[in-house]
């Protein structure tokens, strides 16, 4: 580690510029820009730094910087270096995935469209992305079958040059077939140029052209024909990716929206072009390393923008959060698009719900990384490390149980038990336990109370398979697999609840912490202050979806036992039936709702139940047809 004081400049100019600090090996690890670079570089020298602040200027031996006039170069040159050097701790969004495009060669003497998936080429006019690539295939087919431009290699086409003869394109009507002179090199770029033309504009066209053709084959009877023209339509509607909603039809835009989770943030893009969206892309970004309070909007628009061609970049830009140097931003995009654009954050109206959607895709796509990087070894075993050091175990958790109680206004009360080996869920040991409401009406108590149960069994089952392994060579019991740490939902009175319970069975060798929600508060036994791990940590990410996971089982188990209990109740309510006979219908139909849907008769075959009783049943049933049950609460509604 190096003293920053070792490296700090002086005589720094108090003007705009771009800065770059170097490591030992003379790498840029991060790059920024300030209109003071005066004011801007001397705060890295000061005291309270954040921490990957703090751990990158001292990771540092040297820094310089580069004058610029305006804010709008300071911005192209911060972006020139980026993509230049790379830097470790720069805020950089990179593609969650590969996208196809589809291309066309339009510099070519005989242009050529193709589906691609590589890197932008100049010569080549692109359209996309789409999120679907079968579609996007069928779609190929029918753009081909509308505008038969060449779609064969450079290969493929001079060899049916020199052979005077087409391919089997050019016999089905999906190539004009340039290359045996069908047509001639200018129709054919003519035809390259209607193909681009129709696609900038939008297929409006194209789908009224297609259902002509679908009703034409039909009268012929040509059936099967006129199928395959409708699975072309459907697949030409797919690859639009149109929204539920609907949109203005002159609305050129791009929607963008930002969704952050933990250490973790994902973007996502709708292009928007005539009223419909014509492709969509996301990025992800992982915090771990970036630097605290970078602007991650001005980051995304350069992974976004920083390549793209003028008529890539629309006149207006949708964007859920306003960004910081807004002006700057627009001024950039203004030189590059070679027009004016601006950037606008919707507060109301089908705009505001399309970047609701949009921000939906980009949650989504956040979800399917961190699922993917949660299952990843080495990622689990460094969380579960970070755990071990922070908490000063003796060894590595793991196996750990985490446990939520789900309680509302003291009634239904339950609680859950998930455990996670080695990083990652076990969902054949999860459990559920209903709690004593007499003995444990808060949630301290409940937590005692499940604690106590559960380590109950654990002793219990101990003792006994371990004689039965030993000497009859049976297996453990389902509690019987001693955990390395147990995490509980909830803070200080929580921690010292189950602390109290191991402490009463003579447990010494299992660790204890709750996580609360409020700060992501690391709360151990006997300690009066939290323990903060860094919002980086992968450990404290571990421990977020533990407890998130254990509050999911248990609010679904209390729901579900709510709901029954409201539903069975409504037996209580009908004066005629006594505990016995309620007992009865419940073994026989086995629910309440089971009972609704029974007749009169077939409620009379059940033991103790008259004709006179169960009439009485089935008329009670049929009026309380109209109440309703709150799927959050289970409270029963309605008259």
């Amino acid at each position: 580690m190096t003293d920053p004081a070792a490296y700090r400049p002086s005589n720094i100019p108090e003007l705009p510029g771009v800065y770059r600090f170097f490591d030992p090996k003379d790498k840029v690890i991060y790059v920024g820009k300030a209109l003071n670079l005066k004011s801007r570089l001397s705060s890295y020298f000061g005291g309270n730094l954040a921490e990957r602040t703090h751990r990158m200027v001292h990771e540092a031996v040297r820094v310089d910087w580069t004058i610029v006039k305006t804010e709008v170069e300071a911005l192209q040159l911060e972006f020139s270096w980026i993509k230049q050097f790379n830097p470790t701790y720069n805020v950089q969004f990179r593609d969650d995935k590969s996208y196809p495009y589809l291309a066309i060669s339009s510099s070519e003497a005989f242009p050529r469209l193709f589906i691609t998936r590589k890197e932008k080429r100049p010569g080549l006019t692109y359209f996309g992305p789409f999120a679907h690539a079968w579609a996007l295939r069928t779609t190929f087919d029918v753009l081909l079958k509308v505008f038969p431009v060449r779609s064969c290699t450079n290969g493929n086409f001079e060899k049916a040059r020199k052979s005077k003869r087409q391919c089997l394109l050019g016999d089905i009507g999906k190539c004009a077939a340039p290359c045996i002179g069908r047509i001639s090199e200018s129709e054919h770029v003519d035809l390259a140029q209607r193909l681009i033309k129709f696609m900038k504009s939008g297929s409006t066209n194209l789908v009224p052209q297609l259902e002509a053709e679908m009703e034409l084959a039909a009268k012929s009877e040509e059936f099967e024909r006129a199928a395959k023209i409708r699975d072309q339509i459907g697949a030409l509607t797919k690859v639009q990716e149109s929204t539920d909603a609907t949109l203005p039809e002159d609305l050129n835009a791009d929607a963008i929206a930002i969704h952050e989770e933990g250490l973790h943030s994902a973007a996502s893009r709708f292009i928007i072009r005539q009223g419909s969206i014509k492709g969509s892309r996301s990025w992800l970004m992982n915090q771990e390393r970036t630097i605290e309070g970078d602007d991650q909007v001005t980051s995304l628009f350069f992974s976004i923008y920083g390549d793209a061609t003028a008529d890539e970049i629309p006149r207006e830009i949708l964007l859920n959060q306003i960004p910081d140097n807004k002006e700057v931003l627009e001024k950039w995009l203004s030189e590059r698009a070679a027009h004016s654009v601006e950037i606008r954050t919707p507060q109301r109206g089908e705009k505001l719900d399309l970047l609701a959607t949009v921000k939906r895709n980009a949650q989504y796509s956040l979800i399917q990384y961190v699922n993917k990087r949660s299952s990843d070894a080495a990622v689990s075993g460094a969380a579960l490390q970070q755990i071990e050091s922070a908490l000063d175990m003796t060894q590595t958790p793991l196996r750990i149980e985490c446990f939520d109680i789900s309680n509302i206004s003291g009634t239904s009360v339950v609680a859950s038990m998930v455990v996670f080996e080695d990083g990652l869920p076990k969902k054949s040991e999860y459990r559920r336990f209903i709690i004593d409401t007499e003995t444990a009406w808060d949630d301290t108590r409940a937590m005692h109370q499940v604690l106590t149960r559960r380590l109950k069994r654990l002793l219990d089952e101990e003792s006994v398979n371990q004689r039965d392994v030993v000497t009859e060579g049976g297996t453990l019991g389902k509690f019987a697999y001693r955990p390395h740490l147990i995490l509980v939902d909830g803070g200080a009175p929580q921690v010292n609840a189950a602390a109290k319970a191991l402490a009463e069975l003579g447990i010494t060798d299992i660790a204890l912490c709750g996580l609360a929600k409020r700060l992501e508060e690391v709360w151990r036994p006997g300690e009066s202050d939290p323990l903060i791990l860094p919002r980086s940590s992968e450990g404290l990410y571990l421990l977020q979806r533990l407890r998130d996971e254990a509050h999911r089982f248990a609010i679904t188990f209390h729901r579900s036992r709510r709901s029954k209990v409201m539903l069975d109740s409504l037996l209580d309510e009908i004066p005629q039936l006594g505990e016995v006979r309620r007992k009865a219908l419940l073994d026989h139909f086995g629910s309440v709702a089971a009972i609704r849907k029974a007749d009169v008769v077939a409620i009379a075959s059940v033991p103790g139940i008259g004709a006179t009783t169960a009439q009485v049943i089935s008329d009670y049933l049929a009026a309380a047809q109209g109440r309703t049950i709150d799927a959050g609460t289970g409270e029963i509604s309605g008259a």
